[in-house]
C-alpha cells in the first residue's frame, strides 16, 4: 500500500456570514435605507442545480458564520448551567431535546400549533419563527448571544408571537420555510429565523442573527426594531409582496408528470448522472467537489450500481473506483472516529482531516450500508469492518434499551481540562502529551527504543504541536490538538520502526482501546435522544443489511429488535398511522407528546425500505406484511392523482402553505426516490400490479429533473435502473434454518445484487407470499434438498440445489444486459 499522501489545505477556509434580510422588505419604507449586504455563503450537501433551473434544492445546507466578522464567539451551551432558572417557558412542557434547551430563555417561545397561531391572530401581531435542532452548533450560538438577552427577550415577547420548532420533529414547517429563505436570500441553513403574519405566510427570513450590529451588519435587535416598524407603517407592502413571493414557489416548486407521460429512458439518465458526478469528483481524496466534503452515500451508491449494470465498460470500471476510493479514504480520515467508531457529519477541508465534528444517525445508517455493499463489490475485508465499526458506535452510544435509535450527538463539550465554555471536537481530540503519557512502554524490538506513543503517533498523525492548521481552526479551539487520521498503512508503519505486522496491530488495537477508556471520562457531548421514525427505518435497513450479509446473528436480532421498537412505539394500530417521533423519559422510559405528531412522507418509506430489508434478512413475512399495510396507507396520505408522486407532508393540512414533493437526494434520500423502490418490490412480492404502475407515474413526475440535473437525483436514478432492468425474483424452497437452505441464503447474500428480490418458500401453502402470488405453488425442493429458482417475471431457470452453482448463475445473471 502507498502511503497515503494526505496535505494540509491551502485553500482559504470559507463560513457563511449572518444571514441576509429580504432586502425588499427591509428598504421598503418611503425615506431610502441602505441595503443589508449579502451575508449567506452556504455549505451544500449536493451540488445545485443548474441556472437554467427554477425551483431551489429541497436539502438545505448547513451554515456557519464568518470567523473574520465574529471573532469573539465561542461555541454555544445547551441552555443556563445553573440549576435554579430564573426564566421558565411553556417549552418546559416539551419532549424535544431541542425545545428543552430554550424551556428557561427570556423569551414567551410557544410550540408551533394552534395556541400560537391564535394568539397572533387575536393581538394582531406577526409571528417570530425560529427553527433548529439540538446538536446545531449555531443554533447554540444565537441562543446564548440572543435568546438568553433579556433585552432582546423581552422586546421579542412584547411584539412578536414567538414560535420554536424543532425541524427533525417537524420537517414540514421547515420545509416551507427554509424554500422560502432560499428563495429571497440566496442561501439558508439553521438556525433559520422566518417572520410570518398571523395566518403563517411569510414576508421576510434570513438564518443566524448577531445580537447587535457588527461592522456594518445588522443585528438581530435592529432587525426586529425595523420588521416591526415596517409591520406597522407598511403592513400592505410586506404582505403582498410575502403573497408574491408564496404564489411563485407555489408554481415554482410543482411537480406532476404530463398525461401519458412516461419514465425519461433509464440509460441516459444513469449516464448523465454518472457524468455529472465524474465531473465534481476529486481524484486525490476521493468525494465530490472541494472543501467542505459530505460523505453523500446517495452518490456512492448509485456509483456501485452503475457499476453493476457497466462492469464490462471503462465507465464502470471508474464508477465503482470512485465509489471504493472515496469510501476508504473517508475510513483512513479523521471524519471517521478511530476510537470511538462512528463518523462525523462531514469534513470541513478537502481531505477528510478536520471534521464537524456532529454525529448523525442518518449518515452512520447510510454509511454502513455503503461499506457493507463496498464489501459485496470488492472482497475486502476492510469495508465490512468499517460497517460493524459503525454499527457499534450505534449499538453503544445511540441505542435505547427499548430497541430504538438517538438521533444525534453534539459536536461541542467541555474540555477535559473544565470551563465554562464547550469546545467542538473537545471529546474527540488529543494533545501529544497526553499520548505520551498514556502510551509509555517501550516497545520490544523497535528501532531507536520507541515507545507505544512513538508508533501511534507516527501511524496517526500526531504532532507536538497539534495537527491542525490554523486555516481550519478560526476559533482557536483546536490548539495545539490532534485530530486522528491514519497517515501510513499497517506495512509502512511496521518498516518504519522494524516490527512485523501483526506486532503493530496489537500495538494499535491496544493504544486505541486505552484512548477509549480514557474518552469514557470525559464530559459527553450532548445526546438528542429524541427517537424518529425515519431515521429508524434507516438504521434497521442499515442492521438488516449488514446482518444479512456477514450472517451475524446479533445484528440480525438487532434489526429484530428494531422493528420491533417502531410497531410498539411509532405506530398507532388504531389510526393506523406511523408517529413521526418519540423520547427518552427521565426514567429511560419510551414517552409520546399530546397530540402525538403523525408521521410525514419520509416515514412511511425509510420505514418501508427497513421492512422489506429486513424480511430479505430474516425471511419472516411478519415484516412483509406490515410494509404492504404502510404503503397502503402511504397511498392514502400522501399520493397526488393528479400528477403523480408523493407530497412530503399530509395535504390536507392547512397550516402547511407550500405542498413540496423533494426533488434532491441529499444527506437523506427523497422519500419519493425510496418510495419508487419501495413501491417497485412491493409489486412484486404481492403482485399488486398498481403499485408497479403508480412507481412508473412518480418517475414520470420527476422526468425533467432526472433528465436535466440527475446529479440531484441519484438515489431516484436507481429507482429508474430497476424499473428498466426489472427486478429478478429469486425463490429458495426450504426450512428456514436448514443448514443447506442457510448455504443457499449465503450466496444470495454475499453478492450485490441491486435489482431482485428473495423469498422463501417452506412448503406452506397457506403462506403470505403463496396467497398472493399463486405461481409459487409450483416451485419445490428437488429430491428434498433446499433450492433456489432465479427467475424473471416467474419464468425461471433451472433450479440448482448446489451454492457454487447458485453463485455462478447469479452472477451471470448480473450481468446480462435487458434487450433496449
Amino acid at each position: 500500500m502507498l502511503r497515503l499522501a494526505w496535505r494540509r489545505s491551502t485553500s482559504r477556509n470559507r463560513r457563511p456570514e449572518p444571514a441576509r434580510l429580504l432586502a425588499a422588505a427591509l428598504c421598503a419604507a418611503d425615506t431610502p435605507q441602505q441595503r443589508p449586504r449579502s451575508g449567506v455563503r452556504c455549505l451544500t450537501t449536493t451540488p445545485l442545480p443548474p441556472s437554467g433551473r427554477s425551483a431551489l434544492p429541497r436539502s438545505p445546507p448547513t451554515c456557519y458564520v464568518s470567523p473574520s466578522v465574529f471573532v469573539s464567539m465561542a461555541s454555544g451551551t445547551e441552555g443556563s448551567s445553573s440549576t435554579a432558572h430564573r426564566h421558565t417557558n411553556r417549552l418546559a412542557k416539551e419532549k424535544s431535546p431541542y425545545l428543552l434547551q430554550h424551556a428557561h430563555n427570556p423569551v414567551d417561545w410557544y410550540p408551533w400549533g394552534q395556541d400560537a397561531f391564535d394568539k397572533a391572530k387575536n393581538e394582531d401581531k406577526p409571528i417570530f419563527l425560529s427553527v433548529g435542532y439540538s446538536t446545531c452548533h449555531w443554533c447554540h450560538v444565537m441562543e446564548r448571544e440572543s435568546f438568553e438577552d433579556e433585552d432582546i427577550g423581552i422586546f421579542l415577547s412584547e411584539n412578536f408571537v414567538c414560535v420554536k420548532v424543532d425541524r427533525e420533529e417537524r420537517p414540514d414547517v421547515d420545509k416551507v420555510y427554509m424554500t422560502f429563505v432560499q428563495a429571497t436570500s440566496g442561501g439558508g441553513g439553521w438556525p433559520m429565523s422566518v417572520w410570518l403574519t398571523p395566518d403563517l405566510k411569510p414576508f421576510i427570513g434570513g438564518t443566524y442573527f448577531p445580537p447587535r450590529d457588527q461592522r456594518g451588519r445588522p443585528g438581530l435587535k435592529t432587525v426586529l426594531t425595523r420588521i416591526l416598524d415596517q409591520w406597522k407603517n407598511n403592513r400592505p407592502a410586506l404582505e403582498t409582496n410575502g403573497d408574491r413571493i408564496l404564489e411563485a414557489l407555489k408554481k415554482g416548486t410543482s411537480i406532476a408528470a404530463n398525461p401519458g407521460e412516461s419514465p425519461p429512458f433509464a440509460p441516459d439518465v444513469a449516464k448523465g448522472c454518472f457524468k455529472q458526478l465524474a465531473h465534481s469528483y476529486e481524484e486525490e481524496y476521493g468525494g465530490f467537489r472541494d472543501a467542505p466534503k459530505f460523505p453523500t452515500p446517495v452518490n456512492l451508491m448509485f456509483l456501485m450500481t452503475y457499476w453493476s449494470v457497466n462492469s464490462a465498460t471503462t465507465e464502470g470500471v471508474e464508477a465503482l473506483q470512485m465509489a471504493l476510493h472515496t469510501l476508504r479514504m473517508m475510513a483512513l480520515g479523521g471524519i471517521h472516529d478511530h476510537i470511538a467508531k462512528g463518523f462525523h457529519r462531514y469534513s470541513t477541508d478537502s481531505f477528510w482531516h478536520v471534521p464537524h465534528f456532529e454525529k448523525m444517525l442518518y449518515d452512520q445508517s447510510q454509511l454502513a450500508v455503503a461499506y457493507i455493499t463496498a464489501f459485496q463489490v470488492s472482497g475486502e475485508r476492510f469495508y465490512a469492518d468499517v460497517a460493524k465499526d459503525i454499527l457499534l458506535y450505534v449499538s453503544r452510544d445511540l441505542s435505547d434499551k427499548s430497541g430504538g435509535f438517538y438521533s444525534a450527538e453534539d459536536a461541542d463539550s467541555v474540555p477535559p481540562s473544565g470551563g465554562p465554555e464547550k469546545r467542538e471536537g473537545a471529546f474527540c481530540v488529543w494533545t501529544a502529551s497526553e499520548l505520551r503519557r498514556l502510551l509509555p512502554d517501550v516497545v520490544e524490538g523497535a528501532t531507536g527504543s520507541a515507545t507505544q506513543a512513538d508508533v501511534f503517533m507516527h501511524h496517526y498523525g500526531v504532532k507536538e504541536q497539534g495537527n491542525v492548521a490554523q486555516e481550519q481552526d478560526p476559533h482557536g479551539e483546536l490548539q495545539g490538538q490532534n485530530v486522528l487520521i491514519v497517515r501510513y498503512s499497517v506495512e509502512l508503519t511496521a518498516a518504519r520502526f522494524g516490527l512485523d505486522v501483526e506486532k503493530v496491530n496489537e500495538l494499535l488495537a491496544s493504544a486505541r482501546a486505552k484512548m477509549a477508556e480514557v474518552r469514557k471520562s470525559r464530559p459527553c457531548p450532548h445526546l438528542d435522544t429524541k427517537m424518529l421514525a425515519s431515521w429508524n427505518g434507516l438504521m434497521l435497513s442499515a442492521y438488516a443489511r449488514v446482518g444479512a450479509v456477514l450472517g451475524d446473528k446479533a445484528l440480525l436480532e438487532r434489526a429484530v429488535q428494531a422493528g420491533n421498537f417502531l410497531k410498539e412505539h411509532l405506530w398507532d394500530a388504531e389510526q393506523q398511522t406511523i408517529l413521526r417521533s418519540c423520547y427518552r423519559g427521565d426514567q429511560m422510559e419510551v414517552q409520546q407528546i399530546s397530540p402525538p405528531i403523525s408521521g410525514f412522507l419520509d416515514d412511511y418509506a425509510f420505514v418501508i425500505s427497513g421492512l422489506l430489508d429486513l424480511y430479505e434478512a430474516t425471511l419472516q413475512t411478519e415484516w412483509l406484511q406490515w410494509a404492504e399495510e404502510l404503503q397502503l396507507r402511504q397511498d392514502v396520505m400522501f399520493w397526488d392523482d393528479q400528477g403523480g408522486g408523493y407530497f412530503c407532508s399530509n395535504p390536507n393540512d392547512s397550516t402547511v402553505l407550500l405542498q413540496l414533493k423533494e426533488d434532491q437526494d441529499g444527506a437523506e434520500p427523497s422519500a419519493n426516490s425510496v418510495s419508487a423502490s419501495n413501491l417497485l418490490r412491493l409489486s412484486h412480492y404481492t403482485g399488486r400490479q398498481e403499485w408497479l404502475h403508480k412507481s412508473q407515474q412518480l418517475l414520470a413526475a420527476f422526468a425533467d429533473r432526472l433528465t436535466k440535473v440527475p446529479i440531484a437525483l441519484p438515489e431516484m436514478t436507481r429507482a429508474l435502473l430497476a424499473q428498466h432492468y426489472t427486478l429478478r425474483q429469486i425463490v429458495i424452497c426450504g426450512e428456514r434454518d436448514a443448514p443447506e437452505t442457510t448455504s443457499l441464503l449465503s450466496v444470495v447474500h454475499s453478492i450485490f445484487l441491486p435489482h431482485k428480490v428473495l423469498m422463501l418458500i417452506d412448503g406452506d401453502a397457506e403462506c403470505f407470499l403463496c396467497q398472493r402470488l399463486p405461481v409459487l405453488a409450483s416451485m419445490s425442493q428437488k429430491g428434498g434438498a433446499a433450492t433456489a429458482y432465479v427467475c424473471q417475471d416467474f419464468t425461471c431457470s433451472l433450479p440448482v440445489t448446489d451454492p457454487q452453482e447458485l453463485r455462478r448463475l447469479l452472477l451471470d445473471v448480473n450481468m446480462e444486459k435487458p434487450t433496449e
